[in-house]
């Protein structure tokens, strides 16, 4: 079963998530190293591991620029460990940011405490504060000890040593009753009036849910966790950041960590990490300090693509990547360096200024699942999250027992998919990362460049793009094009959307989202009997959310793509994370461009026009009322000619209206009134409210029938004489969310007799209508003259039913209808409000239940409302996509395979 079913992460056809084929010397180190399942946590559990370990370690800081053999002896030198993954790493980071930055609170109460274990030391000892000023410990304030360097607090152990003898082991097991692992956070926030909402981490915008999580971990809650907005490149967005400091500095919270995202798991974005570390240095100078973390889980290894040089200034960021001699390449397939942008290499660059860095080895290591690892700049730092002293652990080295440490005991493709769709197709393929030539504005422009990508990029090696650029100015070289094509790392995101026949652009976020569903359908695994051999080409999907992405990243995309970016609706979106070497290496052969042919080919297939054609179709409705009859149409969310909610008052036929009445409050089936041709109603109603057709012109012939009789009258002739509602239904037109507390109707008919149909106001959604209800109002008979004038008026009425909360039901299956619990039945009496709507009959009912209680005040009345026998209730019509394939129960057939394997066994 796994031969068979099993995605091939081996083939260069897989471009979907972050797996390929390992490398052959991790996989036989993982099998060797189960036979004896080594314990790193004691050296004596495991010698040789716990060795290798440390070696690795020190290659991890090797490779992110941290000083491994200083210059002076004395100097700290930097650690790492491994753990089981990045989520784990990115917990101890903030476990260690926690603990330093309290360490300087517990080491001072230590001394102020009349019992204090530490209140011997004497009061000159002094300590510089972040902005350089040389104070008596004692003498600080909480906020200049919630703000001291790192740094600083490192050195104070080995400074009480040096200047009082305080052995490490000693400090430990006198601060063992003050230190925050012990007493917690509380404590100390109060004894120094710390408030329980300042201390501040800051993230950005994309980063991975582990956050969160780790706050809540550690104990200084989610809340703590501070979201910065991403820029439109899905990178942190600095002068968001930079205000987030000010605020915190004036306002006196203090900020434990900034964390960069060095390549983010969704679009491969790289924050701009070295000027997060200038910010550190000029946060500093004003009296505010913090860690720097980065989480580089998957940017880590791209490390490894930056030229060795380690005559670098070490303690300036200043003197880091730029102006740097990077070389020119040139030699066959992919030339590292130049396969990254230059401000990608410079914050990659940055990595070796930062306190503590995470890197998954399991992603761009191509090593087998799980493995994470922590690195930390100065490796005293590992001491604030021990649970035994330093310098006191047996066996040949002091960090050889690594467990007590920690928690735990693609260019060628942006370029690709950049150029894919020409103005002649159906469909355009947009990069998230922007073409240089969109900061023009020009269309003309970006066409040209896509152009000169197909010429110059598609199909050529590394060796002959540098060749054509001989004797090219630097700003005119196609490699520098290359360079500023896709994301910062190789995970690539894009979207497509659709054209009309007549090449206008489809606006609504919904229908692109659909055609991107449809095609990442066919390019995936989703079922026990697909074949994984057939499946040309593997891409996966994402979704960009407003909540994650809005503030300008995700409107700028959706306009980039000619969709509506005024909502809040997420946007589907495809990754294509570029992890097989094999890929490249097959340029020549123009695999990658038979890639994009077979991308090409899926879209052109999913296209789905006919699911947005305008035009005449056959339509239906339920009917009800007795003297004046009124039609609720019975809409269908997924195609466009149904799509739009509708109620009309109409006069019948002599022979229909005698068939309607006899079966009016004889038979329990709906009667539905069905078009007997295909009628174009959307210009059928925009004529009559125009006022310019003829009687003829509102006129359409429909067949009323009813399950159990079929059609009792046929080609009825049915005239318009009132349009109640005629509103959009499309996606643009929805709100983002369920009604909450409530469920709304819309209340139509007159003074004698009144209707109700549900509000669509989101999708899927569940159609309920119902004739002839019984309103029994609370008030003295004011309220009912309220409502037949709402009736009379253009606008209409809408009717809440006050104790049934819609958004806890949404969505509805056709299961629920069912059950005894469901609400809408004949005979059920709710408790009610009534209120005017205040939009016009075409009008969008977008945002409007939001405002309908605060804007009114009042409602026009309240009451009870009883269901009569005329209800009606759809949900599958509702929601069903004719274009779409059904689909069962597909996990459990998965999970029934496997029961099978077991019986057998």
């Amino acid at each position: 079963m796994l031969g068979q079913h099993s995605v091939p992460f081996w083939s260069p056809r897989y471009q979907a998530h972050m797996c390929t084929d390992l490398s052959m010397p991790a996989l036989l180190g993982y099998f060797m190293t189960m036979i004896y399942n080594p314990n790193n946590v004691a050296l004596e559990a495991s010698p040789i591991t716990s060795v290798a370990e440390m070696e690795v370690g020190e290659q991890l800081c090797e490779l992110f620029g941290f000083k491994t053999k200083p210059a002076n002896a004395n100097d700290p030198t930097p650690w790492a460990h491994i753990t089981c993954d990045g989520t784990v790493a990115n917990l101890e980071s903030m476990w260690v940011a926690r603990n330093l930055k309290y360490y300087p609170l517990s080491l001072r109460k230590a001394m102020d405490d009349a019992d204090g274990p530490l209140r011997f030391v004497p009061d000159a000892f002094s300590v510089r504060t972040c902005q350089g000023r040389l104070k008596p410990f004692r003498e600080l304030s909480a906020w200049e000890l919630l703000n001291l360097k790192l740094k600083t607090i490192l050195d104070m152990p080995a400074r009480l040593y040096s200047e009082y003898g305080i052995t490490p082991t000693w400090l430990q097991d006198a601060l063992d009753g003050y230190n925050i692992q012990t007493v917690g956070k509380d404590l100390l926030d109060q004894h120094y009036k710390i408030g329980a909402k300042n201390t501040r981490y800051f993230v950005s915008g994309s980063k991975h849910y582990s956050w969160p999580k780790a706050a809540a971990l550690t104990g200084l809650g989610s809340d703590s966790v501070v979201n910065v907005n991403l820029d439109v490149n899905g990178r942190i967005d600095v002068d968001k950041l930079e205000a987030q400091l000010e605020k915190s500095l004036k306002e006196e919270q203090a900020v434990l960590a900034v964390v960069a995202v060095v390549g983010s798991t969704e679009e491969g974005a790289v924050d701009p990490l070295r000027k997060i570390v200038a910010l550190r240095q000029r946060f500093q100078a004003l009296g505010l300090s913090f860690m720097v973390h980065a989480d580089s889980a998957w940017g880590g290894y791209f490390a490894t693509m930056l030229p060795r040089d380690d005559d670098d200034d070490d303690d300036d960021p200043r003197a880091a990547m730029p102006g740097r001699d990077l070389g020119d390449g040139g030699t066959d397939g992919l030339v590292p360096d130049l396969s990254l942008r230059v401000e990608t290499q410079e914050d990659l660059f940055a990595l070796r200024y930062c306190d503590s860095i995470t890197v998954d080895p399991h992603k761009a290591g191509y090593v087998p699942y799980p493995a994470g690892a922590l690195a930390y700049r100065d490796g005293r730092i590992k001491n604030l999250v021990t649970w035994t002293a330093p310098y006191l652990s047996r066996g040949a080295e002091g960090d050889a027992n690594m467990g007590i440490y920690g928690v735990e005991g693609s260019t060628d493709f942006s370029a690709l998919w950049a150029a894919l769709s020409l103005p002649s197709d159906d469909f355009v393929c947009v990069p998230f990362n922007m073409l240089p030539s969109e900061a023009t504005g020009r269309a003309e422009a970006v066409e040209e460049e896509k152009q000169r990508i197909r010429d110059e990029i598609l199909g050529k090696t590394n060796a002959q793009i540098v060749s054509g650029d001989r004797g090219r100015k630097p700003g005119d070289k196609t490699m520098a094009l290359l360079r500023a094509l896709g994301s910062d790392l190789n995970i690539n995101l894009f979207a497509l959307n659709w054209r009309y026949p007549d090449g206008r652009l489809n606006t609504d976020v919904d229908e692109a989202n659909y055609l991107m569903s449809r095609v990442i359908q066919r390019l995936s695994v989703d079922s026990p009997d697909d074949k994984t051999t057939a499946i040309p080409l593997y891409l996966t999907s994402a979704e960009l959310e407003p909540q994650v992405y809005g503030g300008g990243c995700l409107e700028n995309f959706k306009a980039r793509l000619g969709l509506e970016h005024d909502t809040r609706e997420s946007l589907l979106v495809f990754r294509n994370v570029v992890m097989s070497p094999l890929a490249s290496f097959s340029t020549r052969g123009g695999f990658i461009n038979m890639l994009g042919d077979t991308l090409k080919a899926v879209v052109a297939e999913e296209v789905c026009q006919k699911r947005n054609e305008d035009g005449p179709d056959y339509h239906s409705f339920w009917v009800h009322g007795t003297e004046d009859v009124f039609l609720s149409y019975r809409p269908m969310l997924n195609i466009a000619k149904h799509r739009q909610q509708v109620i009309l008052g109409v006069e019948l036929d002599a022979a229909g209206a005698r068939a309607y009445r006899q079966l009016a409050g004889n038979t329990e089936d709906e009667i539905v009134l069905k078009t007997s041709h295909k009628i174009d109603l959307a210009g059928l109603l925009a004529v009559f409210q125009n006022g310019q057709g003829q009687d003829d012109d509102v006129v359409f012939r429909g067949n009323l029938a009813t399950r159990s009789h079929g059609v009792v009258a046929a080609h009825v002739r049915v005239r318009v004489t009132r349009v109640v509602k005629n509103r959009p239904l499309n996606r643009g037109a929805q709100d983002d969310a369920y009604p909450s507390g409530f469920t709304p109707f819309y209340l139509y008919g007159t003074a004698a007799e009144q209707h109700m149909d549900h509000m669509l106001v989101q999708s899927p959604n569940i159609s309920l209508s119902a004739g002839s209800v019984a309103l029994a109002l609370s008030d003295n008979g004011g309220g009912a003259d309220a409502i037949s004038a709402a009736l009379a008026s253009d606008n209409g009425a809408i009717v809440t039913l006050d104790d049934v909360h819609e958004a806890a039901m949404q969505p509805f299956s056709p299961e629920s209808l069912e059950r005894p619990s469901f609400f809408f039945r004949p005979g059920q009496s709710f408790r009610v409000s009534v209120w005017r709507d205040p939009r016009g009959v075409n009008e969008s009912a977008r945002n409007m239940l939001a405002d309908l209680r605060q804007a009114q005040k009042q409602p026009l009345a309240a009451g009870t409302l009883t269901l009569g026998d005329d209800v009606v209730v759809d949900v599958d019509k509702t929601n069903r996509d004719p274009f779409r394939d059904s689909g069962d129960a597909k996990v459990g057939r998965w999970r029934e395979r496997f029961r099978t394997v077991g019986r057998g066994i």
